[in-house]
């Protein structure tokens, strides 16, 4: 680079007479712009019992959160029963054509994973029916009212039951919709999204599809975000931008989502081809799945903000055309205070190469005025990519170093108490990214500086606009705006108030746009995925620079004392934000303990094997407590003795037997040849249990068809001894029946039978946990395994 530009050589955007007072007021409108964007995505505040009755209070939807959360209660359980018959009289109370539908469906989505081929359950989903007077489709509000066996749902998904009980009185209490309305409180949506599958592909409501609104929750606060919709969805967030009160949502996270491997019962309604939008609040994820999973655990004004835009959303579907809600495009969406800017898909590509093109033109009049050289042009956009890369991996190193002096924090989806620790995040970003430009202002220079943060801005814009159109927004409307600020700056005089009042406008589009999503972020993918909002926050800051160097002291030219004065007020940003990063942290895990409130989660399951009358305990922590230490010590793989837990390896420790049952598996026929024979087999449970399954021993015969309580099922054969297999959740208390078509490959084909329930407090050996060790929010936690083999 040579020697420091000159102040001819290389100038800033803007370069205010009274640069402090720029930098306070530019500063000031930018925390005013942010403050005004994240108090727009706060939740309502809550509505009391007596609030009008046209109108959707979170008091009078809480009380039935308490009736259905009150205890664990788990698909096909008595508690379940309890909670469905609250339902019914509750729906049959106002008036509406009320039903259960008592089935047997296979499961939608991929939750399992153990079965090595069909995961089914039975489910008795609760659907009723407002109808309209001159209806063109049906809008199907849709809830799962079954609850982990690990804790009550009060959250997830009392939250949803709660709302839709309390939408559905209103509406009731209302005028009579256009269009009918069916609310569909289903089952075993924890095992397998079995009752939405249920409904979606069998019911005769559903036949004529629909538009459909999920609620889910997936923590116990924070703003309630549309995170998912249905393919070709312009006209659907049309309808979500204008009719709910509280808008939350984003194109970019619709994107996410559909990229993770996750499923709600909005799945099963997606393959079956209907249209909708899917919404959950996610803040407080500690707690998800848990026992801590408490209707006292709810923030109400996140049941308020639930209710609002349901309530909303379901008058304003009641009332329009169903006749076309899939669009030909997916559009751009976001939240700003006021409102949801939308715009149509086809935009994306060409605002993305816009901004492309007027950072290119920032570029070509900065170096024309004489700002900056080609030289550093170049400079400062390669640099550019240092701060993109540094912040995130600097992040994810963070909370490794975190998670490895307090390992609980793995079997957590966020810590109990993790707003420092975000907070701590945010200053880690802000640290590399002061320091990077304190470290290269001077050689490169804050024009170039400026332009080359854009332009990686307008380039990320136009690779996610072909890659993730939805989230293109985020790089190219700060990259836009950015460079309309500085094409306006560098066009005046850089003394003036213009540059400084243009410079800051583009900044505020920056912090309009990008903050929320980071703050979102957070709570959407926890501190394990921390450095993701880390990029978007060093993204942020790019958009920002000119308003940055308002901080440090002019640019080029200083000599001696004067200069060496100059870098030391540069680090101040640098130094106050390491040392925030270090203070944030360090407080955050001094103040997030594990105590009886916040307990540590643990993992633990019972798994007894009634051929050779031995037990095991088995854990997934990949580094155990101390106190499931006491149980497990080495990994191993139980694959060929519990085909139904999984393949996965786990720690196991050796165990009592137990004088439990194993399940009972009947021939009731079989017919066939030497070369093919087909088994009816009754798979009885001998104890109440959640779930039972039972696997093929794939070098005793090959399985050429499968049926399941008479429903044909797919054979998918994995690796391993039990290369087929059958997970049936609820099972009734007489059992199901299995038939098989085999092509047998020895004298006897043998089975694997398993069954399994939940509670440890009764197995031998058992030692109840102290009160600052938790249960980790896991399908298998706490599970009581028996498994016999039968050969035939």
């Amino acid at each position: 680079m040579g020697a420091p530009p000159s102040p001819a050589a290389d100038r800033a955007l803007s370069r205010p007479a009274r640069r402090p007072l720029a930098a306070l007021a530019a500063l000031v409108a930018l925390v005013a712009a942010g403050t005004t964007a994240l108090l727009d995505i706060r939740p309502p505040a809550p509505r009391p019992t007596d609030a009008a009755t046209d109108a959707f209070s979170a008091g009078r939807a809480y009380a039935h959160v308490q009736q259905v959360a009150s205890r664990p209660h788990v698909a096909g359980s008595p508690a379940n029963d309890e909670v469905r018959a609250h339902l019914e009289t509750v729906l049959r109370g106002l008036g509406l054509q009320t039903e259960v539908q008592d089935t047997v469906a296979e499961e939608a989505g991929q939750l399992s994973g153990a079965a090595g081929g069909a995961t089914l359950a039975r489910v008795r989903n609760v659907v009723a029916r407002l109808p309209g007077t001159a209806s063109t489709g049906t809008v199907f509000l849709v809830a799962h009212y079954d609850a982990v066996q690990t804790g009550p749902g009060g959250n997830d998904d009392g939250a949803g039951v709660g709302t839709i009980l309390e939408v559905a009185r209103a509406l009731t209490d209302g005028p009579a919709p256009r269009n009918d309305i069916v609310f569909v409180l289903t089952d075993a949506e924890e095992a397998c999204l079995c009752g939405a599958s249920a409904f979606a592909t069998e019911h005769p409501l559903a036949a004529g599809k629909g538009v459909v609104l999920n609620l889910e929750a997936r923590g116990r606060t924070g703003p309630v975000i549309m995170f998912e919709t249905s393919p070709r969805n312009a006209a659907l967030v049309d309808v979500f931008g204008r009719a709910a009160p509280h808008p939350v949502g984003t194109s970019f996270a619709v994107e996410v989502y559909r990229a993770l491997p996750n499923d709600t019962d909005f799945t099963a309604f997606l393959d079956a081809d209907f249209v909708g939008l899917n919404s959950a609040y996610l803040d407080g994820g500690a707690i998800y799945h848990t026992p801590l999973d408490t209707p006292e655990s709810m923030d109400r004004a996140s049941l308020q903000h639930h209710g609002d835009n349901t309530l909303g959303l379901a008058r304003e579907f009641g009332t329009v055309d169903l006749g076309d809600l899939r669009a030909g495009h997916d559009a751009t969406y976001f939240p700003v205070p006021g409102g949801l800017v939308r715009y149509p898909g086809t935009l994306v590509l060409p605002l993305a190469l816009l901004a492309l093109v007027a950072v290119v033109a920032l570029g070509w009049l900065a170096r024309r005025r004489g700002r900056v050289t080609t030289g550093r042009l170049a400079a400062g956009f390669a640099l550019g990519l240092v701060p993109i890369v540094v912040a995130p991996v600097g992040a994810q190193l963070l909370w490794t170093a975190i998670t490895a002096l307090r390992p609980g924090y793995a079997e957590l989806l966020d810590p109990y108490r993790p707003t420092l620790y975000r907070l701590a995040v945010l200053a880690l970003a802000a640290a590399v990214l002061f320091t990077w430009y304190a470290l290269t202002r001077r050689r490169v220079g804050p024009a170039a500086l400026a332009v080359g943060g854009l332009g990686w801005l307008a380039l990320l814009g136009v690779l996610l606009a072909v890659l993730v159109p939805g989230g293109a927004y985020l790089a190219t409307l700060p990259a836009l705006a950015g460079a309309l600020a500085g094409l306006v700056a560098v066009a005046t005089r850089r003394d003036g108030p213009v540059p400084v009042v243009a410079v800051t406008l583009g900044a505020a589009v920056a912090v309009i746009v990008l903050l929320p999503t980071v703050v979102l972020l957070f709570p959407a993918l926890g501190m394990g995925m921390g450095g993701v909002a880390a990029l978007f926050a060093v993204l942020l800051g790019l958009a920002a620079l000119p308003v940055v160097d308002l901080l440090h002291p002019e640019a080029g030219g200083q000599r001696g004392m004067v200069a060496l004065r100059a870098r030391r007020l540069g680090a101040l940003p640098a130094g106050a934000a390491a040392l925030a990063t270090v203070v944030l942290a360090g407080t955050g895990f001094a103040v997030d303990r594990f105590d009886a409130a916040h307990p540590v989660p643990t993992h633990l399951m019972y798994a007894l094997d009634a051929d050779t009358a031995t037990a095991r305990w088995l854990s997934h922590e990949s580094t155990p407590q101390p106190w499931t230490g006491e149980y497990v010590d080495g990994p191993v793989r139980i694959a060929d003795e519990f085909p139904g837990i999984g393949a996965e390896e786990l720690l196991a420790g050796p165990a009592q037997a137990a004088a439990l049952p194993a399940p009972r598996l009947e021939v009731l026929a079989d017919t066939g040849t030497a070369d093919e024979r087909t088994l009816r087999l009754r798979l009885t449970p001998q104890r109440p249990v959640r779930l039972t399954t039972l696997h093929v021993d794939t070098s005793t015969a090959t399985v050429r068809s499968a049926a399941v309580a008479g429903r044909p099922v797919p054979v998918e054969v994995r690796d391993g001894r039990w290369g087929f297999g059958v997970v049936f959740h609820a099972p009734p208390p007489e059992g199901i029946e299995i038939t098989l078509t085999v092509a047998p490959k020895a004298p006897q084909v043998a089975f694997r039978a398993m069954d399994a329930s939940d509670g440890l407090d009764a197995v031998p050996g058992f030692r109840p946990r102290p009160p600052d060790v938790g249960v980790a929010g896991s399908h298998s936690s706490e599970m009581l395994a028996v498994a016999r083999t039968y050969p035939l």
